[in-house]
């Protein structure tokens, strides 16, 4: 197979991209890509272009038998894995403070492991995922002390 970095470059090129940076980090499995043209389209098609990326890459690498990597574009995985993390511990201050259950959002279970592993360290709740498919979502669950 060619190399991750001639990959993204070769598909962004074919998605019509001229304008953008590749970095491949392959100790790290993942791929960082900023794309400086149109701004306007890919803001707002973000979401669909990390995933189709992501989602050629583990075809590509399951086709090759090797280990797939991840794309991030434009830091949006780095933001939103920020932004969930935030959710999660003002959730949990929340369900401390109340001592009720706090349901976040339904979550695909990249994220709901991001929120897991922010509060799996967190002393006052702990975490359980809930539901089936993509109506799958976070319960924060206060502990309290018996007495």
């Amino acid at each position: 197979m060619e190399s991750w970095d001639s990959f993204i470059k070769k598909t962004l090129d074919l998605i019509g991209f001229k304008d953008y940076r590749v970095e491949v980090k392959p100790e790290e499995k993942r791929g960082l890509v900023f794309i400086y043209e149109d701004q306007e389209l890919v803001k707002e098609q973000l979401p669909a272009i990390v995933d189709a990326m992501n989602h050629l890459a583990q075809m590509v690498a399951r086709k090759n038998r090797q280990e797939s990597i991840f794309i991030d574009i434009n830091n949006y995985r780095h933001d939103r894995e920020t932004i969930i993390a935030e959710l999660a511990r003002a959730a949990a201050k929340k369900a401390a403070a109340t001592k009720e259950k706090i349901s976040l959002p339904n979550m695909n279970s990249y994220e709901r492991r991001i929120v897991h592993t922010e509060l799996a360290i967190h002393p006052d709740v702990r975490t359980e995922s809930v539901g089936e498919g993509k109506e799958r979502y976070v319960v924060i669950i206060p502990i309290i002390e018996e007495k």
